[in-house]
């Protein structure tokens, strides 16, 4: 068990590491919660049945160990960065001094927007923005279908787009 454990954590470290550090833009913050998120794993690595993808696992491990920091620290998870959202939707970037204040204007929206979400609404946009699973992925994790990921994901983008478009017209 222990060097398929070492296997598992040599693979996936990366990932993991890369999913939480795009979640708390703080790498030595990314890097504890990556160590506690694989301690988890391992203390629970008996129960997983490969039911699911293991990084679909450790993800949602990671995700959990997160919001345990959060809580613990009593921060809200308006903390999460929305950069890499604005980035997905965005194809430049342009170096103006006026377009980068626009874009962190942005930037802000976005995050209200995201903390002002339902709690599914928004670990279903963080697990797909911010780990780039797949919709199927995200219903294994969060004991949901496909289908249900997909709709939760969709009218999450939705309440965020109106909210974004609220603030403009103000």
């Amino acid at each position: 068990m222990k060097k398929e454990f070492e296997s598992l954590y040599r693979e996936y470290f990366p990932r993991i590491y890369a999913f939480l550090y795009k979640m708390t833009e703080n790498r030595d913050l990314a890097e504890e919660l990556t160590q506690e998120t694989f301690y988890q794993a391992f203390i629970a690595f008996y129960r997983f049945r490969n039911e699911s993808d293991v990084f679909t696992w450790l993800a949602s491990i990671a995700k959990h160990t997160y919001y345990r920091y959060l809580r613990k620290h009593k921060r809200q998870l308006d903390s999460v960065d929305p950069e890499a959202l604005i980035e997905a939707y965005s194809e430049s970037v342009s170096e103006h001094p006026a377009d980068t204040a626009e874009r962190h204007m942005l930037a802000e929206r976005v995050r209200s927007a995201m903390t002002a979400l339902p709690q599914k609404y928004r670990d279903v946009t963080i697990l797909r923005v911010y780990a780039d699973m797949s919709f199927s992925q995200i219903g294994d994790a969060l004991r949901i279908s496909e289908n249900s990921a997909r709709v939760i994901f969709f009218r999450a983008k939705k309440m965020m787009m109106e909210a974004i478009q609220d603030e403009y017209e103000l």
